[in-house]
């Protein structure tokens, strides 16, 4: 069974693409959101930004996937997820913004 999860793009003014996650991310969705991920970081030519605030869980395999965009990386996160993002190190890769 897919755990739900809601993946919107956007975009900012200035033309920096933005995903935003609602719900768990874990191996049952994974591929989704790696995909729009990936496809996010493909729309734009410098920082793609994830909006996490609506995310209530995030497992080693959405930790994974971000992690390939880690350099042009900007995490906005709910205080929940921090210690995840902090204790594997994506937090000192990427700009994370606690919201």
């Amino acid at each position: 069974m897919t755990t739900p999860l809601t993946l919107t793009d956007q975009r900012r003014p200035d033309g920096t693409p933005v995903l935003v996650a609602e719900g768990e991310i874990d191996m049952s969705n994974v591929g989704e959101f790696r995909a729009s991920v990936d496809r996010a970081a493909a729309g734009g030519d410098g920082r793609l930004v994830v909006d996490l605030t609506a995310v209530d869980y995030l497992d080693s395999a959405g930790l994974a996937a971000l992690f390939a965009h880690a350099d042009r990386l900007e995490l906005i996160a709910p205080p929940l997820l921090d210690p995840v993002l902090t204790v594997s190190g994506l937090a000192d890769l990427a700009t994370v913004r606690i919201a």
